[in-house]
């Protein structure tokens, strides 16, 4: 994956909610065409921040329900609606509310807050798909590890 846009997960309560951080800076190579003299995050990658953090509740989910070799896919946005611009120097709030969760697949409602401020909303529905390989599943949790706890050994 190109882009982990998580800084870090802060709460993950499954199956009801997650949240995480996301820190927006100027150093982040989306923002050499997007746009010149104007920075702005591109709404498709608050989805993909969403995306990964509603994708982390779903697979903590079935993961406290015994059924741990799933990873998300994002199949499906819905109602995706965009308030306010992401710029450098930003703190994203990402907020994840499970509506349904089963071992095929589930849903989520997002949201992305700046200062209190909604930014961007929207319904992500995704489809669980077995991962059977021992290496992706130990990277998939390291990412994990990392995202709630940092780098601390």
């Amino acid at each position: 994956m190109r882009y982990l846009l998580l800084d870090r997960i802060t709460e993950l309560s499954p199956p009801e909610r997650a949240t995480a951080i996301k820190c927006i800076s100027l150093s982040e190579d989306v923002f050499v065409d997007h746009f010149p003299g104007y920075p702005v995050m591109p709404g498709a990658l608050i989805l993909e921040a969403l995306a990964q953090l509603g994708g982390a509740l779903l697979e903590a989910t079935l993961e406290s329900r015994g059924i741990g070799d799933r990873v998300a896919v994002l199949t499906m946005v819905d109602r995706a609606k965009f308030r306010h611009f992401a710029r450098p120097g930003d703190r994203l709030l990402l907020r994840a509310r499970g509506v349904a969760a089963n071992e095929d697949g589930g849903q989520i409602q997002g949201q992305a807050l700046i200062d209190e401020k909604l930014a961007a909303e929207a319904e992500l529905t995704f489809v669980l798909l077995k991962l059977p390989n021992p290496e992706l599943l130990s990277r998939k949790r390291e990412r994990l590890r990392i995202w709630l706890e940092g780098n601390a050994l």
